[in-house]
């Protein structure tokens, strides 16, 4: 097995529990050698990477699984629960964080030992960055939502570290003491940032949002391929095209309209084609085709909802 085809989703996120649970103990004995709650902060954030990366596991196993009679169109979504999990961690954490540097900001202590301390966190940061950037290639690759956000969350970790290493640092030069609870309140207010991005963008792939631009316009090159070849020039055409996303799948549906006197194997041995092609183009789409003759018109009709307040 090529490295390529070893780093699926569940593969990597397997080894994302394996780093998280390292980083948890490389940041942890950071902590407790320097006693600054900043590196304390950082380690807090490592439990949550743990944390998201089970959760992102057993929610890329549950999407994979095949669809059933109460799932005809699959669990694909399931990972988006993985990536709004994650984020409300984050902001968890980030809050935790602020009260432990609130009551430090106004107790400071003394720091010591920044040097073995930063050069845990540094390490940390290596492993952690080196895992984030092999998981985004992946998580285009696979159009993993659950491997994203775990990746996204680790690239966060690696910022959040460095801005703690510039200010245990600062402290360290300058003797202010103090920095090392406005540091970690920075890094809490980051952390927060991304968890907010996160739950946001999961809810946003519930509600059955479209495929990416440049996805869509491969399907619409596709069928005009069909629409302006020279066999079906001006006797086919496509309209009523919609698309959306469910995790790893993506799902297209429109009218085809053809002659009417054409035969239904004619017509449907046309509609075979193009799905293929549609899925030789968009790897993982599915096609819903409807015939219908060149001289009807179909309009999507949304009946209004019923009035359940009462009299």
């Amino acid at each position: 097995m090529t490295f390529n085809e070893w780093r699926t989703p569940r593969n990597l996120l397997k080894v994302s529990v394996l780093v998280a649970l390292l980083t948890i103990a490389l940041k942890g004995l950071a902590w407790w050698i320097t006693d600054s709650v900043a590196l304390l902060s950082d380690a807090m954030e490592s439990f949550v990477n743990l944390a998201s990366a089970l959760f992102a596991l057993h929610m890329v196993t549950v999407a994979a699984r095949p669809a059933d009679d109460g799932h005809p169109y699959g669990h694909h979504k399931a990972e988006y629960f993985s990536a709004g999990f994650e984020g409300i961690l984050i902001v968890g954490a980030a809050l935790g964080i602020v009260i432990s540097a609130a009551e430090r900001l106004f107790n400071p202590q003394p720091l010591v030992q920044l040097d073995v301390g930063i050069l845990l966190s540094v390490l940390s940061s290596i492993l952690n960055g080196a895992l984030a950037v092999v998981m985004l290639r992946s998580a285009k690759q696979y159009r993993s939502a659950a491997l994203d956000g775990d990746a996204r969350h680790l690239l966060t970790d690696v910022w959040t570290s460095a801005g703690v290493v510039v200010g245990l640092i600062g402290a360290a030069l300058t003797g202010w003491i103090w920095l090392d609870a406005v540091v970690a309140i920075g890094v809490a207010l980051n952390i927060l940032r991304e968890g907010g991005r996160l739950i946001w963008r999961a809810s946003q792939s519930l509600m059955d949002e479209a495929v990416e631009p440049e996805v869509l316009a491969t399907i619409q090159a596709v069928l005009d391929g069909f629409a302006h070849s020279r066999e079906n020039a001006d006797i086919i055409r496509f309209d009523h095209v919609s698309t959306r996303r469910a995790g790893a799948r993506c799902f297209v549906d429109m009218h085809m309209h053809m002659p009417a006197q054409w035969t239904l194997g004619r017509a449907a041995a046309l509609r075979g084609n193009v799905e293929l092609a549609l899925l030789d183009a968009v790897p993982g789409l599915v096609a819903t085709i409807q015939l219908l003759p060149s001289d009807v018109e179909a309009h999507l009709v949304i009946a209004p909802q019923p009035d359940l307040r009462g009299d």
